[in-house]
């Protein structure tokens, strides 16, 4: 699995910072990096992997997601990038203790950002609901996570074809996924490290060439749309370590059939850390691991946001040469930043080599912005 957002239900921020005028936000790196809880499982070891059982929740770890991007177009060609996401984070490793209906062990955020390079214009959104009387949850069989009225919802034979509904306000989605390929395991047989400690990993797998038909609402209408998804699903209790400040994690599907995911995890000086890892997937759905030494990931220009201050990289060139591979990826949008309770910039980006166009993508980005107190 990619390394992915974890929620936090920590409302009562700091005050924000005179200039330029800003509401704090919460670390991804500081969450991630938070010392285990006592209780709770943790990712020590590859595993054997169980499906449908593992397409569902995992209690037994404190951290888990259903990360789904994609990139699409209308019939006149006009491009879209979408994010939907479910997060779980358990509050404890056992029952509440309190015998009210309304008591929860877990609290359930989502995510929900599109991109419209067409109109200039970015939305995302958020919301929390508690894992108590069906406000939020996830299970296997059949398939479902949601979160409120936003869902992904499978079949009786399986979470394939996948459907994905979430709307807020003039924004909305309904899309159906369909697997073009097997799945993939991350890392050493789906377990993948990201700190220097035993236990610091998480379990983690990917669909990594999704078909994708449905329809996509922005404000100024109503679109039918086509195109590839991508979904990672992880779990774990603990990732990151204290010197870590957050990661750049690229996920492109190329025209010749190829994937590539990419995460450059980053220590508080900006080095890429050991852990920093990938996977190069073939045409034929065959996979390869890749470890920092297999790929350079350098960042070519930068964008301030004007809300946050914060700079993030906004162009990259990645060398893989292994697979010979010189690309240079480029967002559809300079501002793709989530100004949420997490704030991180993640988007739909265009990928190109010396010869023109060569495939599309989602980028992430955390750790480049101020943390809040």
């Amino acid at each position: 699995m990619r390394l992915r957002l974890a929620p936090l239900v920590c409302l009562a921020l700091g005050a924000c910072a005179p200039e330029p005028p800003r509401r704090p936000a919460l670390q991804v790196g500081a969450v991630l990096s938070q010392a285990p809880v006592e209780g709770f499982a943790r990712a020590l070891v590859p595993r054997p992997f169980a499906f449908p059982d593992d397409h569902g929740p995992h209690p037994a770890f404190r951290i888990e997601w259903w990360y789904f991007t994609g990139n699409l177009e209308d019939a006149a060609g006009r491009r879209f990038g979408y994010q939907l996401t479910f997060f779980r984070n358990a509050l404890r490793p056992d029952a509440p203790d309190s015998p009210s209906a309304w008591a929860a062990r877990e609290v359930w955020m989502g995510h929900l950002a599109v991109s419209d390079p067409a109109a200039r214009r970015f939305h995302a959104f958020e919301r929390f609901e508690r894992g108590a009387l069906g406000l939020a949850g996830a299970r296997a069989a059949p398939f479902e996570v949601w979160t409120g009225s936003w869902s992904a919802r499978g079949s009786d034979a399986g979470p394939f074809p996948l459907r994905l509904q979430a709307e807020e306000g003039d924004v909305a989605l309904e899309l159906t996924l369909e697997p073009q390929k097997q799945l993939v395991l991350q890392g050493d047989r789906g377990l993948s490290q990201k700190g220097r400690e035993p236990g610091n990993a998480s379990y983690y797998y990917s669909f990594t060439r999704l078909a994708t038909r449905g329809t996509l609402r922005t404000p100024d209408g109503e679109h039918a749309v086509q195109g590839g998804s991508w979904l990672d699903r992880e779990w774990s209790t603990s990732a990151l370590e204290p010197d870590q400040a957050g990661w750049d994690w690229l996920a492109l599907q190329l025209d010749d059939g190829r994937e590539l995911m990419l995460y450059q995890l980053r220590a508080r000086d900006g080095a890429p850390t050991p852990q920093s890892a990938g996977t190069l997937v073939e045409a034929d759905g065959t996979s390869r691991r890749l470890a920092l030494d297999d790929f350079t990931l350098e960042s070519l220009d930068t964008w301030s946001s004007p809300r946050s201050g914060a700079v993030y990289p906004s162009r990259w060139r990645v060398l893989v040469p292994l697979a010979q591979l010189e690309l240079d990826v480029r967002p559809v949008l300079a501002d793709q930043e989530l100004d949420l309770s997490f704030r991180y910039w993640e988007g739909a980006v265009d990928v190109r080599d010396a010869d023109g166009p060569v495939g599309r993508g989602y980028v992430e980005l955390t750790g480049y912005d101020r943390p809040a107190r």
